[in-house]
């Protein structure tokens, strides 16, 4: 069993260093976008904070209609945290939401409180 285990990790291993870096980049976000990754999203205007979005499994680039170009902005789903606490409270829908490239000041992280 342990011969097994170490040479399928050696073949996954020598498979993974074959990729090119974007294709490697690829695999990691399927992953962690299958695993999740339990995001905060923070809006800030004027320095001061004034949205936070919590449980966001990812943020996401839009696309071209036609499929070949990225858009300007990203978009996802999550909870509106309205008291500012990393908890979901009653009330706090989960909700979908796009944030601009170019014009929103923002920071996401994975929640420190989970």
């Amino acid at each position: 069993m342990k011969k097994i285990f170490l040479f399928l990790a050696l073949v996954i291993a020598l498979t993974f260093s074959a990729c090119t870096q974007e294709t490697q980049n690829k695999l990691g976000r399927s992953i962690q976008n299958w695993t999740g990754s339990n995001g905060v999203l923070d809006i800030y205007m004027g320095g001061k904070l004034v949205q936070r979005f919590i449980d966001i499994d990812k943020l996401t680039t839009a696309t071209a209609t036609d499929g070949t170009a990225s858009r300007n902005y990203r978009y996802g789903y999550g909870y509106l945290d309205k008291n500012f606490n990393f908890k979901k409270d009653a009330g706090e829908k989960k909700l979908y939401f796009e944030i601009s490239n170019y014009s929103t000041p923002y920071v996401f992280y994975e929640n420190p409180e989970n």
